[in-house]
């Protein structure tokens, strides 16, 4: 059997046995994930800090350093896209639906732990300043790292668009090199499709509890969760039978301007003042606080903390952990022709400064309820996490037409996630072809679209973060070796430039 035939059918297999089991035992699927998820992080959440501030220095080093002139491509090569078309693109990509779900839920959600202890000022502060830790430049130091890793050993070396082409690059003639290679592409797969999986998850919850708001309900039905989801596997599994190219990148951009003017509209009609002054606050806050809290584990600081922390912290490090293949062969391929410095301060700045001013915005009016408020927004994240953000929305001007916008924009930006990770599975499941058969992407559609199911089934948001956490785990060590790769590569370029 050849490499790539045996990757495909080693990865077909196990995603397939992992979708099965969660189908048929959601619940044991479940205990399975929390309990392994709990004794790692309990064992090396250290490692997995580190691991992720270790990026971040990486990313600032090389911004800075004389690497930063190293072109991604051929020295002559040039961007294909303009500046701000190129950071659209790597923010549609990089959070998508997870912005509009947790846009105003994990504040609050923050804020009523924090609550308990600490004064209410200081815990809407906390509470804001941990939703941008979690989104923002540690999330894209470990997109950009795994990113600059591929593009870098793709266009200036040669290598396939794979995990693995970084490691054989640099090793060749090792056979070790040959097997860790195959292992980290076979990890790769598994954490996209868990993670992607996770996120279809989510955005049917979003989209069916938006549609149900509509409808003048209380609380989506099963039925109705099970109606959207069928319409959006067969709105994403007929584009995996074609070449939609730009198209693609259209709906995106759809999708994302549609994000764009909901943040812009909550602002303007919302609380203004009180808006602008929490997003110039979190900035403060955030640029003084990101650093440090890269190295924090609040180890001496009680169980409850502790258990947030693993809740939420290495959770969210790990969930970007699982995008980071997916994620970063997308970079990858948008980024030729740009310089290193141009790359990491791109991928570093731009999203960054957008989740800022969103959670500012969202985030902000959420905590102005609970503070100035009657709280009933912070009461509905504890009881309907999913209806929140269209919970704020019908306090705007509106609410018909902001609600659709939320909806089509989640709608949007799961069918392109779901297509686009389909096609990035069959390219690395087919040995780096760039352009897989469509039946091997339809066949990762529907492998999605059940491992999507299965965490549907599960019941909670809780536990589908576990789901993507458990995916990926193994992908930590990865990402630390490409790292070491990217290191290892350049130094060779500019020795061997130097002779």
């Amino acid at each position: 059997m050849t490499r790539a035939r045996s990757l495909l059918v080693a990865s077909l297999l196990t995603i397939s046995v992992v979708g099965t089991w969660g189908v048929l035992d959601s619940a044991g699927l479940v205990r399975f994930a929390s309990d392994v998820v709990s004794r790692y992080f309990e064992s090396r959440g250290w490692f997995v800090m580190l691991s992720v501030s270790g990026m971040l220095f990486l990313c600032i080093w090389l911004a800075f350093s004389p690497y930063g002139d190293i072109r991604l491509g051929a020295d002559d090569d040039r961007p294909e896209f303009s500046t701000p078309s190129w950071i659209a693109m790597l923010f549609a990509a990089g959070m998508g639906v997870g912005l509009l779900f947790w846009a105003v839920a994990e504040p609050l959600t923050h804020y009523a732990f924090a609550s308990e202890l600490m004064p209410p000022p200081i815990a809407a502060q906390q509470a804001l300043l941990a939703t941008n830790f979690h989104w923002g430049i540690h999330a894209w130091a470990i997109y950009g790292t795994t990113a600059l890793t591929i593009a870098y050993f793709t266009f200036r070396r040669g290598a396939p668009m794979l995990v693995s082409g970084p490691i054989e690059a640099l090793f060749p003639e090792e056979r070790w090199a040959r097997i860790v290679g195959w292992l980290s592409d076979f990890m790769a797969i598994v954490a996209i499709a868990i993670g992607v999986g996770g996120s279809i998850a989510m955005g049917v919850f979003q989209v069916a509890d938006g549609v149900d708001v509509m409808l003048g309900g209380e609380k989506a039905s099963n039925a109705l969760v099970a109606v959207i989801f069928a319409i959006m596997v067969a709105a994403y599994l007929p584009p995996l039978l074609v070449d939609l190219g730009a198209g693609m990148a259209r709906l995106s951009s759809t999708a994302m301007i549609i994000a764009i003017a909901l943040v812009l509209y909550t602002v303007v009609l919302g609380p203004t003042e009180y808006l602008l002054n929490s997003v110039l606050n979190s900035f403060g806050d955030y640029a003084f606080a990101a650093i440090p809290r890269g190295f924090q584990t609040l180890t001496f600081y009680g169980d409850d903390l502790t258990t947030w922390f693993q809740d939420w912290t290495l959770t969210y490090m790990v969930w970007w952990i699982a995008w980071g293949p997916f994620v970063g062969v997308f970079i990858a391929r948008i980024s030729k022709g740009r310089t290193i410095r141009e790359f990491v301060l791109g991928v570093l700045i731009g999203p960054t400064l957008f989740s800022l001013i969103w959670f500012g915005a969202f985030g902000g009016i959420g905590l102005f309820d609970a503070l100035n408020g009657n709280g009933e927004l912070l009461a509905l994240t504890a009881s309907n996490v999913e209806r929140v953000t269209f919970a704020l929305l019908e306090r705007l001007p509106l609410p018909a037409v902001t609600t659709l916008a939320t909806i089509l924009a989640a709608f949007l930006f799961i069918v392109t996630s779901v297509v686009s990770a389909a096609f990035v599975l069959g390219t690395f499941s087919s040995g780096g072809d760039p352009d897989p058969s469509p039946r091997i992407r339809f066949i990762w559609g529907l492998l999605l679209g059940l491992l999507g199911a299965a965490m549907i089934l599960s019941g909670s948001i809780d536990a589908i973060k576990k789901l993507i956490a458990i995916g990926a785990l193994p992908f930590v060590f990865v990402s630390v070796l490409l790292c070491i790769c990217l290191i290892r590569g350049l130094r060779q370029e500019v020795r061997n430039a130097g002779r």
